[in-house]
C-alpha cells in the first residue's frame, strides 16, 4: 500500500484565474448582479472592480427601509410594519439607509483615505446612483403601494410618462374572492353590459373617482421624484418605478426619457409632484368577473386615461398603441381581467388638470 502523497501547491499555478477574465466579461457578470447593494460591495473589492462597477448598465434599487434626514441608523422606520398611507408626503424628508450602507466604508481610489461618500447620512438615492455613469436600464422598487385600500380590495395601476402623463390604466375591484372548485357563478339578470342604477346611488362611482385621483397623484409624485436621477443619467433608456405590493408601476422608455429632457416639467403648485393634465377617461365595469387560478373579481373596473391635450409636446400615440399599452399593463389573471373588461360598454368621463 503506497503512502499518501502530500499535495503541495504549485507556485506557478497560484494565479487568480478571475484576473485572467477580460473586463468585458466581468462587466457582463456585474450587469447580471443588478442589485445596487451587492454592486456596492463589489465596488469595495478591488481597484479593478471599483472601475468596472461604475460602468454597469443595469441597476436595480430595492427600497425596504427609510430613515429621517436628521436621524441615524437607530431611527430607522421599518416599512414592513403596517404600511403608511401617505408615504410620499414624507418621502422628500426621508433617505434610504440600507441602499447606501454598502458604500459607507468605501475609500477614494486615489489613496487619500477619505470616505468616498462624506456625511453619508445626508445623501439621497440619486446621489448614490451618480457613481454609476453608464446606467441604461434602471428599476426602483418602493416598499409599499401609495394608495391605502381596505382589505380584499384590488387596486392596480400603470402609468407611462414623458415630461407629463401619456397613458395610465387603472384596474380595480371591490373584492377578490376564491371561487369554489367546480362552482359556477350565475350571471346577474341586471348585467346587460350597462352600468346598474345602484352604481350611481350606493357610492360605486364615487369610489372609482377616488381610486382614479389617488392613483394619478401617486404616479405624478413618483414622476416628480425622478427628476434628478434622469438629469444625472443621460444614458438611461428604460426607467421603471414600482412597489413591493405590485400596486402601481411608472414606466419611461427611451422616447419618453428624451421628451422629458427636452421639455420643461410642470410642477403642481400645492404638492411635490408633477401637475396632472386635463384628461379624458374611458371607464368599463363588470359586476362580476371569473378569472384563472380559481379567482373571481367583484365590482371589476377598468379606467383608461389619456391627456385631453395630447400632442402639445409633440407626442402622439395611435389607438392601436394605446390598446396595446392597456392590454399589456398587467400580468397573470389581471391581464385576463383587462381583456374581458375591454369588451364591455365604454363610459366617457372628463377631468380637469390638478
Amino acid at each position: 500500500m503506497h503512502p499518501k502523497a502530500r499535495i503541495h501547491a504549485d507556485p506557478v499555478l497560484e494565479v487568480d484565474q478571475f484576473d485572467c477574465l477580460p473586463d468585458s466579461l466581468v462587466l457582463l457578470i456585474l450587469n447580471k448582479v443588478e442589485d445596487v447593494r451587492s454592486l456596492g460591495r463589489c465596488y469595495a473589492v478591488s481597484k479593478r472592480f471599483c472601475g468596472l462597477v461604475s460602468l454597469v448598465h443595469d441597476v436595480y434599487v430595492k427600497i425596504d427601509r427609510v430613515v429621517a434626514v436628521d436621524g441615524d441608523a437607530e431611527d430607522t422606520l421599518n416599512l414592513s410594519s403596517p404600511k403608511p398611507r401617505n408615504i410620499f408626503s414624507h418621502f422628500l424628508k426621508l433617505m434610504l439607509f440600507t441602499i447606501i450602507k454598502p458604500f459607507h466604508n468605501m475609500r477614494n481610489p486615489n489613496g487619500t483615505g477619505r470616505p468616498l461618500f462624506a456625511q453619508l447620512s445626508q445623501h439621497s438615492p440619486a446621489q448614490v446612483l451618480r457613481n454609476f455613469t453608464h446606467i441604461r436600464n434602471l428599476r426602483v422598487e418602493l416598499p409599499s403601494g401609495d394608495v391605502g385600500t381596505e382589505e380584499g380590495v384590488l387596486l392596480k395601476w400603470r402609468a407611462e410618462y414623458g415630461s407629463t402623463l401619456q397613458n395610465c390604466v387603472i384596474l380595480g375591484g371591490t373584492r377578490v374572492d376564491r371561487r369554489p372548485v367546480g362552482g359556477e357563478h350565475e350571471p346577474s339578470l341586471d348585467d346587460n353590459g350597462s352600468m346598474p342604477e345602484s352604481f350611481y346611488t350606493n357610492g360605486g362611482l364615487k369610489l372609482r373617482v377616488v381610486w382614479t385621483i389617488s392613483s394619478l397623484i401617486a404616479a405624478s409624485t413618483r414622476h416628480y421624484l425622478l427628476r434628478s436621477i434622469i438629469k444625472d443619467h443621460p444614458t438611461l433608456t428604460s426607467l421603471v418605478l414600482t412597489d413591493a405590493d405590485g400596486q402601481g408601476t411608472l414606466c419611461m422608455g427611451a422616447e419618453q426619457l428624451k421628451e422629458f429632457r427636452e421639455n420643461q416639467l410642470s410642477a403642481s403648485a400645492c404638492f411635490n409632484r408633477t401637475q396632472v393634465p386635463a384628461c379624458n377617461m374611458k371607464l368599463k365595469y363588470a359586476p362580476y368577473l371569473e378569472l384563472p387560478c380559481g379567482m373571481a373579481l367583484q365590482g371589476a373596473t377598468l379606467v383608461a386615461i389619456k391627456p385631453s391635450t395630447e400632442g402639445s409636446n409633440g407626442v402622439h400615440t395611435s389607438r392601436k398603441e394605446t390598446d396595446a399599452f392597456i392590454s399589456g399593463a398587467f400580468d397573470g389573471p389581471f391581464k385576463v381581467a383587462v381583456k374581458a373588461l375591454m369588451k364591455r360598454r365604454t363610459y366617457l368621463l372628463e377631468m380637469n388638470g390638478f
